[in-house]
C-alpha cells in the first residue's frame, strides 16, 4: 500500500445521503452524493427505514460515478474506508456490509472510522485553505449531531467538550419549519423565510446559557425549551386570532440558534487558548451562522474555517481524508470485527484496528 499518498475510496451512509469519495492522499478526486432527501419530504424527517433502503439502491450506480469522475479504477485503490458511527443503525449497516464485502474482494485494507472526525478531515481536503493547525476548537452542527469538540491531533486526541442535551440544531429549524408551515428540510426555508425579518423581534430563550447552567453544561447545548417557546408564541398569536409574521418567528429563532453556537463555541477557544474554529456539518450552509461566526470570531482574534459547503454535508469524501490521514500516520487498517455503532463516541477515531 501507498503509505505517502494513499488512494482511498471512502464510504458513509450514516443518514440520508448515500456519500462516495475518492482522494489520493490529501487532494480530491470525486465527492459523490446520492441523497433520498426528497423520500423522507413527506414525513417531515428522516425515515430509518426508508434511508436503509435508499443507500441499498445508491450504493452501486454512487461507486460506479465516483470512479468514472475521479478517472481511477477500482482496483486501482489503496484501501477502503467506512464510517462505523455515530448514525442511523440501519443505514449504517448498509455502507458497513458493502465496505467490508469491497475490501475483502478486492484484498484492500479496510479503515472504519468516525463519522464526526471526517467532518473535521474534511477541511483537509480545501486547497484554497492554509493547512489545518492543531490544536483547534472543532463545532459541528447537522441534523443529528450538535458537538463541540478539542481537537489536539486528528488521528489521535479528539476531546468532546460538549454536545446537544435533546434536539440537534438541524433537528430544530425542521420541527420549527413545521410549525410556521414551511415545507422540509427546515434549514434552508428557515433561512429563506428569515430574509425579510427582524432578527430581534422576539427575545426568544437562549437554551443552557444562564449562569446557573454554565458550571455544569458550560459547552453543552440545548435547542428543545427554543422549540417549546417557538410553539407556544405561534398558538398564543393564533388564540388571538392575529397573524403569525412567519418572518420575524424565523429570524428570531434563527438568531437564538446562531447566537447559542457561537458564543459557546468562541468561550471554548477562550478557555482552552485555541485562537482556531473550525465549523463543520450540514446546518453550516446557514450563512446567518457563517456571517456570525466569522464577523463575532475576528472580533475575538479567533480564526474561523469553514469548508467548502459541499463538504460539510454528510460525504465519503470526509471518510476517505480521514483514512488517508490515519495511513500516512502509519496507523493499521481495521478488522472485519466491528459493526455499526450508532453511538460511536468522537474519542474513538478508528475502529478495530488491528494489533
Amino acid at each position: 500500500m501507498n503509505r505517502a499518498e494513499p488512494l482511498v475510496l471512502g464510504i458513509e451512509t450514516s443518514c440520508d445521503e448515500t456519500g462516495i469519495g475518492i482522494v489520493r492522499g490529501r487532494t480530491l478526486l470525486s465527492n459523490t452524493i446520492a441523497s433520498s432527501m426528497d423520500e423522507h419530504a413527506r414525513y417531515g424527517g428522516v425515515v430509518p427505514e426508508v434511508a436503509a433502503r435508499a443507500h441499498l439502491e445508491a450504493l452501486q450506480p454512487s461507486i460506479e460515478a465516483a470512479l468514472a469522475e475521479s478517472g481511477v479504477a477500482l482496483t486501482d485503490i489503496d484501501a477502503v474506508a467506512v464510517t462505523s458511527g455515530p448514525g442511523l443503525a440501519g443505514a449504517l449497516m448498509v455502507g458497513v456490509g458493502a465496505a467490508k464485502a469491497l475490501a475483502v474482494s478486492l484484498e484492500k485494507p479496510l479503515y472504519a472510522v468516525n463519522h464526526l472526525v471526517g467532518h473535521i478531515a474534511a477541511d483537509i481536503l480545501d486547497d484554497d485553505a492554509e493547512p489545518l493547525e492543531f490544536p483547534t476548537v472543532a463545532l459541528l452542527v447537522s441534523g443529528g449531531h450538535t458537538s463541540l469538540l478539542l481537537v489536539r491531533d486528528l488521528t489521535t486526541d479528539v476531546e468532546l467538550l460538549g454536545e446537544t442535551m435533546d434536539d440537534a440544531a438541524g433537528e430544530a429549524f425542521d420541527k420549527v419549519a413545521r410549525l410556521l408551515g414551511l415545507p422540509y428540510p427546515g434549514g434552508p426555508e428557515i433561512d429563506r423565510a428569515a430574509a425579510s425579518g427582524d432578527p430581534q423581534a422576539i427575545p426568544f430563550p437562549r437554551g443552557l446559557s444562564r449562569a446557573s447552567d454554565m458550571a455544569k453544561h458550560r459547552y453543552d447545548f440545548s435547542f428543545s425549551g427554543l422549540k417549546t417557546a417557538v410553539a407556544r408564541w405561534v398558538e398564543q398569536r393564533q388564540a388571538a386570532g392575529e397573524p403569525v409574521p412567519v418572518a420575524d418567528v424565523a429570524a428570531s429563532f434563527r438568531e437564538a440558534v446562531v447566537d447559542v453556537l457561537v458564543t459557546k463555541a468562541l468561550a471554548a477557544c477562550r478557555d482552552f487558548g485555541v485562537p482556531r474554529l473550525l465549523l463543520g456539518g450540514g446546518v453550516i450552509a446557514n450563512r446567518r451562522l457563517r456571517d456570525t461566526a466569522l464577523e463575532r470570531g475576528a472580533a475575538e482574534g479567533v480564526t474561523v474555517r469553514i469548508p467548502p459547503l459541499s463538504l460539510c454535508t454528510d460525504n465519503g469524501a470526509m471518510i476517505a481524508a480521514l483514512a488517508s490521514e490515519l495511513i500516512m500516520s502509519g496507523r493499521e487498517p481495521s478488522t472485519l470485527a466491528f459493526g455499526a455503532d450508532s453511538t460511536l463516541p468522537v474519542t474513538e477515531i478508528q475502529v478495530a484496528e488491528s494489533s
